[in-house]
């Protein structure tokens, strides 16, 4: 017993400063927002370091593979993966929302929004996997170019043979180097995390509890519920009971990190930590995740259909027939796997929502708000998400003994 507790000691102490901070945000409230910079400065340690650390651990679990036919599997396994779990994850919230409609009650005034500029889907996507200048890619603002980028220097490193031994060797020892100093940072992460709950439930407490408060309370036990029982399950598909202790263990950390500062890239490098410690391949890992938190959202999922039927209460249009939600999932797909690695992309999902249905610019603003009031949650159940598919991909590539063949290794 004792063990077990050693073993979730930093967890518990981070729920710990968790609740902490939350209970000094009920008290002070927006005076809470005066160490809102403790927390400040646990975020950007993590945004600091997530450049190279995506960099290095793609390219080196790339370049160190055996060869290109099982980047190939891993790649095809993890897209089937994320749409499948962003299919059921639209579907849960489309009987939530249809057996609690998440308007009802509310009273919001509408306004039509800025003038906002056209966006051609063709630029976008251009600048989404590439840039004009090398030094463009050294930020977080073009995750996916880097991603690009990192891959191609993995299979570069890799087709080199023998003359790219000594740098893919490099590649693989800058990344265990990176995956060190996380360990370092996490040194700080209690006072961070507490300080950044006290100051997010002292300045955005009173919002949850206006108009849009059915629709939190909707959606938070909805995140919840899919965040245990749906990860579980997952969790089980991969590797059994053992996959299940494996995969609660280990995730409490990046889940509390992802839901205090509603950064899936700032949770990265504590999510690589976690997957390393389940027991997930190296290049699984390091390939998986780095790209999940870009386009793997089953957060995002839920909220997209959670915006869609608010709107349509909102404006008093009938939400049911199978054709509307059919286009809801879909919407709801695109927004949680393709555009949310589009920069601007949640705008553009929010866009696409009332283009779809033919509703009015002045649902702009009101979808817009949803996105604030459940972001935390939403952000937890991507960030852990992107974990337990790694542990799915695993299974269908390593077999359902993965996690045994990993502790003999």
């Amino acid at each position: 017993m004792v063990q077990r507790l050693k073993a979730y000691r930093f967890p518990l102490i981070l729920l710990s400063s968790i609740i902490i901070g939350i209970f000094i945000g009920l008290l002070f409230g927006e005076k809470a927002d005066v160490i809102r910079p403790l927390g400040d400065l646990f975020l950007n340690l993590l945004f600091m370091v997530v450049v190279p650390l995506v960099f290095f651990s793609i390219s080196s679990a790339i370049a160190n593979m055996d060869s290109m036919k099982r980047l190939g599997k891993i790649m095809g396994t993890m897209l089937t993966v994320f749409i499948i779990t962003g299919i059921l994850a639209s579907i849960i919230m489309l009987v939530a929302v249809v057996l609690f409609p998440p308007a009802q009650g509310a009273n919001i005034p509408l306004e039509d929004p800025e003038t906002v500029e056209k966006l051609s889907l063709a630029d976008q996507l251009v600048a989404t996997f590439t840039v004009s200048d090398f030094v463009d890619i050294l930020s977080r603002k073009n995750m996916l170019a880097l991603i690009v980028f990192a891959i191609l220097t993995g299979v570069a490193t890799g087709l080199s043979g023998e003359r790219g031994q000594a740098f893919a060797k490099f590649l693989n020892s800058a990344s265990e180097v990176f995956m060190k100093l996380i360990q370092l940072i996490m040194y700080y992460a209690p006072i961070g995390l507490g300080a950044y709950f006290a100051s997010l439930i002292g300045t955005i407490g009173p919002q949850i509890l206006g108009d849009y408060a059915r629709a939190f309370l909707i959606y938070f036990p909805v995140s919840v519920l899919y965040f245990f029982i749906g990860f579980t399950l997952y969790a089980f598909l991969a590797g059994g009971k053992q996959g299940v202790i494996r995969f609660w263990k280990h995730i409490l950390s990046p889940a509390a990190t992802a839901l205090a500062t509603g950064s899936s890239v700032g949770t990265l490098p504590i999510n690589l930590e976690a997957a390393r410690r389940i027991g997930i391949p190296k290049d699984i890992r390091e390939t998986i995740l780095p790209i999940g938190a870009q386009i793997h959202m089953d957060g995002s999922c839920l909220s997209a259909i959670l915006k869609i039927a608010f709107v349509f209460g909102v404006f008093n249009m009938d939400f049911t027939g199978f054709d509307t939600f059919l286009t809801a999932i879909g919407i709801a797909l695109l927004s949680g796997t393709v555009m949310s690695g589009i920069p601007g992309g949640g705008f553009m999902g929010e866009l696409m929502i009332i283009t779809m249905y033919g509703l009015p610019p002045a649902a702009l603003p009101i979808i817009s708000a949803i996105g604030v009031v459940v972001d935390a949650p939403a952000t937890m159940v991507n960030a852990t998400g992107d974990t337990v598919a790694s542990m799915l991909v695993t299974r269908h590539l390593e077999g359902k003994d993965w996690i045994t063949n990993q502790e003999n290794l």
